[in-house]
């Protein structure tokens, strides 16, 4: 159900503010408006400007760790429909935490780098907490996850149609199972760029549910039951309205970037990075409510559970042995290179920096990394009880087995012997399970950022991540327990 909220609150110079998200009346399209004011095209995140919106709280919502620990990664997937909202989303939760923002076209010294800081670069963002005391064999503990999800992503002129529909035009972003995504409300998320007197200004904005890919009658298709095919382009554009003159999909998120304060013209519009988002909430569901149903599970569970280890512990990380960082890139679902992905210069740009800011020399740079593990932490798979073929015969990971430690012979997994170990020991000390996870010999892996990350770096790097159902549905699915033992054992791992 759609909500309407109003926001209150003041700038740290003392300059108020209101913003009303929801639908004006006598509005053509309605909106949800999550405004993200930056100065220019290399942004700052506004975060005082970007309150989180709430689930609902549920009374029959179980209240054990676990579950708490579910209704806060709700409530960040319900706030990041798009890789911009994720990153600004946890912006906005290292804030509160007590971290400060680093810009990256300015210098930084050694105050800055050794206080709890991030940088934010488009749908990307890194956090870290320094130590008090750097040894000499201090290394970084990197924990790499990502921002983005498959999904369908709008075209550079998206308003088509015909037969009195409108619709947009869409291409399938990473490699979603387009199925899944049929008959289901959908919104339009992620960033625009504007024309304004000062120049361009990018922004956040989001849709209420306004689209929907509609799937062809049975009574059209009777063999659908038995062989669905979708035609990539014919049949994923969806419908957002109708009416006898064509709709105008710049002109929706216009008015969506107009509630913020600043007009905005549909020819206003320089450039977009938009993303169709399931509106469907996050449900915990099973006997025991034992279970999430959820998009973006893969990987907003791991960002989720980098905040939280980053946050939760930060004292214990202050006096750590480690620079404790969390490196969430944006683009692994479409190959990573990008300038803000895992195969680009963003983390090495960000180890650079604090090395410098520190006064380490380039050989104190090299030792350092020398030192480093990076923990790349992304979705796997339990095995389907309906498909148990397709699972190797012999490593059978299950709901409420705990975090995967996953492993492959072709390197897809960069998990080594001595990783291995780092992995189990952190997993002991958090009193959690561990359970493997390698393919089955006929059926081949993904990858992960984890190969990216090693071959740029040479850094020692680990594969984990809990296990789905239905991973890259608009719609998967998790064990309550496997994530909290993954956030919780992440955290052990950063104290090392």
């Amino acid at each position: 159900m759609p909500y309407i909220s109003k926001f209150e609150g003041a700038e740290p110079d003392g300059t108020a503010w209101t913003r009303v998200d929801g639908s004006a009346p006598g509005s053509r399209y309605r909106t949800q408006l999550l405004p993200w004011a930056v100065p220019t095209l290399e942004h700052m995140v506004d975060t005082h400007a970007q309150p989180s919106p709430q689930i609902p709280a549920d009374p029959d919502w179980p209240q054990s760790p676990a579950a708490r620990n579910a209704q806060d990664l709700a409530e960040l997937v319900m706030a990041s429909p798009s890789s911009f909202h994720a990153a600004a989303e946890g912006a906005r939760r290292l804030e509160a935490a007590g971290f400060h923002q680093l810009d990256e076209r300015d210098a930084w010294s050694g105050d800055d780098v050794r206080q709890p800081s991030y940088v934010v670069r488009d749908g990307a963002l890194i956090a870290w907490v320094t130590p008090e005391a750097l040894g000499e064999r201090v290394g970084f503990r990197v924990v790499g996850a990502h921002t983005d999800s498959p999904s369908f992503k709008l075209k550079p002129r998206p308003s088509t149609g015909h037969s009195g529909w409108w619709q947009a035009g869409v291409e399938i972003y990473g490699g979603p199972l387009v199925n899944s995504w049929l008959d289901r409300e959908l919104r339009l998320a992620g960033r625009i760029t504007v024309r304004t007197e000062q120049g361009a200004e990018s922004r956040l904005v989001a849709t209420e549910p306004v689209a929907r890919i509609p799937q062809l009658a049975i009574h059209l298709d009777r063999g659908a039951n038995k062989a669905l095919s979708l035609d990539p382009q014919q049949h994923t554009q969806p419908i957002w309205g109708c009416g006898d003159e064509p709709g105008d999909v710049l002109a929706l998120l216009a008015e969506a970037a107009s509630r913020g304060g600043l007009r905005v013209r549909a020819e206003d519009l320089l450039g977009w990075d938009i993303v169709l988002a399931d509106t469907q909430q996050p449900r915990l569901f099973g006997a025991h409510q034992e279970l999430l149903a959820s998009g973006r599970l893969d990987n907003l569970n791991s960002v989720h559970a980098g905040l939280e280890a980053l946050t939760g512990r930060l004292d214990d990380l202050r006096g750590g042995r480690h620079i404790a960082m969390l490196a969430a890139f944006d683009h692994e679902e479409v190959g990573s290179r990008t300038r803000s992905g895992a195969a680009g210069p963003f983390l090495e740009d960000v180890l650079v920096r604090v090395g410098a800011a520190l006064g380490w020399d380039e050989d104190r740079r090299r030792a350092a990394i020398a030192s480093s593990s990076c923990l790349s932490s992304d979705a796997g798979h339990l095995v389907h009880p309906n498909y148990p073929g397709h699972h190797d015969p012999a490593v059978r990971p299950m709901p409420g087995g705990g975090p995967l430690l996953k492993i492959n012979a072709d390197q897809h997994y960069t998990t080594d012997a001595d990783g291995a170990a780092q992995w189990r020991l952190a997993c002991r000390s958090a009193d959690v399970p561990v359970q493997e996870f390698v393919s089955h010999n006929a059926v081949p892996c993904g990858s992960t950022i984890g190969p990216i990350t090693a071959g740029r770096l040479g850094m020692r790097t680990l594969d984990v991540g809990v296990g789905l159902l239905s991973m890259h549905s608009a719609r998967e699915m998790v064990h309550l327990e496997d994530l909290h033992g993954l956030g919780q054992a992440m955290q052990e791992w950063l104290l090392g």
